[in-house]
C-alpha cells in the first residue's frame, strides 16, 4: 500500500496521536488503533501508543501492508447493480448470498462478485470486506450500498452512526400485530446462552425499529419496517420480542405454523427484504434514494396467504 505521512505543526501539537491521525489520514479511530498495534503507524520511525501526545516536528508515517491478492478471488457471479459512480454503487443482493467471505463461505459471496464487477472498492474493512459499509443477513434480500474508495466509505459510515441513513424493509411476521403502527425501542446484545443469536438484553446496545402494517391475513401480517439503528439481526430480534417472529425465521421462533411447514422450501428461512435505501451522496451532498421490488418468492408467499389465509 502507498505510504502516507504528515509532519506535526504548532497548531496540532499536543493532540492524541490516534485522534489526529484519524482526522489527517481520513481513517476510522479503530483502523488507526489497529495500525498502531500492528506497527503500520509510527512517529519518527518508532512505534507509539494511541494516547501519545504529538509534538511539533513529529513525522507521522502510515504504511499499511499490501493486501494478499489470493485471500479473496474475483468471481463472475450475476449481480444486479442499480447504480454506480466513481464513489459508490448500489446493489440488490439476492436471498441466499453471503455478503463477505468467512469460514465455510470462502467463495460465491457478494464480495467475490463485487471484485469482478467493480473497478475499485474501499479498503477500510480490509481484504475480506472491501467496500462493505453495512450488511444484511444471508437469507435477507435487498439493497446494499457499496463504497468504492475510503473517503466515500468514511462519509457513509458516519451517516449510519448518526442515524441519517434510510433503511426500510418489508417482512411477513407470524400472528397479528395489535397496532397498525408502532415503535420497538429495546436494547439488543449477544444472547447470554445461545452464542449464535442476538437477544433483547438489559445491557445491550440501543436498538429502535419502527413498523407499519401493510396488510393483515389470518395468523400473519405483512409489515413495513424502518431501522433507526442497525444492530445485528435487529428486525428479527425485535419482532420475535413482540411475539411475532418473521415468517420462516427458525432461529428466532418462526417456522412452527402449518403454513410455514407446508411452504418451507419456498421461504428458506426469514421472509425479509431490504427494499428502500436512502443517503446523502458523499461527494455531491445530494440526497439519493433507491428502491427495488419484492423478490418473486416473497410475492408468491403473499399470493398464497391471500388464497389460504385471507381474512
Amino acid at each position: 500500500m502507498k505510504e502516507k505521512f504528515f509532519t506535526v505543526e504548532e497548531q496540532t501539537a499536543g493532540q492524541r496521536l490516534d485522534v489526529l491521525s484519524s482526522a489527517v489520514f481520513g481513517k476510522t479511530r479503530s483502523y488507526i488503533q489497529k495500525a498502531l498495534c500492528e506497527g503500520w503507524l509510527k512517529v519518527n520511525g518508532e512505534p507509539r501508543s494511541k494516547n501519545y501526545r504529538v509534538r511539533v516536528g513529529d513525522a507521522v508515517e502510515l504504511t499499511p501492508p499490501a493486501p494478499r491478492e489470493d485471500q479473496v478471488r474475483a468471481e463472475e457471479i450475476p449481480l444486479e447493480i442499480l447504480y454506480e459512480d466513481e464513489d459508490l454503487a448500489v446493489v440488490n443482493k439476492p436471498k441466499g448470498m453471503v455478503v463477505h467471505p468467512a469460514a465455510g463461505n470462502e467463495s460465491g459471496t457478494l464480495v467475490n462478485a463485487l471484485l469482478f464487477a467493480l473497478d475499485s472498492l474501499s479498503g477500510i474493512n480490509g481484504v475480506i470486506r472491501p467496500g462493505i459499509v453495512h450488511r444484511i443477513d444471508k437469507n435477507t434480500s435487498g439493497l446494499l450500498m457499496i463504497a468504492k474508495n475510503d473517503e466515500a466509505h468514511n462519509a457513509l459510515a458516519a451517516q449510519i452512526r448518526e442515524h441519517t441513513f434510510l433503511r426500510r424493509y418489508e417482512a411477513i411476521v407470524c400472528g397479528n400485530l395489535k397496532d397498525d403502527e408502532g415503535t420497538v425501542n429495546r436494547p439488543i446484545g449477544r444472547h447470554p446462552v445461545k452464542r449464535k443469536q442476538m437477544a433483547v438484553t438489559e445491557n445491550g446496545r440501543r436498538a429502535l425499529t419502527r413498523y407499519r402494517v401493510l396488510h393483515r391475513y389470518k395468523g400473519f401480517t405483512h409489515v413495513e419496517l424502518t431501522l433507526e439503528t442497525g444492530r445485528t439481526h435487529q428486525i428479527r430480534v425485535h419482532m420475535a420480542s413482540l411475539g411475532h417472529p418473521v415468517l420462516g425465521d427458525t432461529l428466532y421462533g418462526g417456522g412452527r405454523t402449518a403454513f410455514e411447514k407446508k411452504h418451507a422450501t419456498l421461504m428458506e428461512e426469514q421472509t425479509l427484504h431490504a427494499g428502500v435505501l436512502g443517503f446523502v451522496h458523499p461527494s455531491t451532498g445530494k440526497y439519493m434514494e433507491f428502491s427495488c421490488p419484492l423478490p418473486s418468492y416473497f410475492m408468491k408467499l403473499l399470493a398464497l396467504l391471500e388464497g389460504e389465509c385471507a381474512l
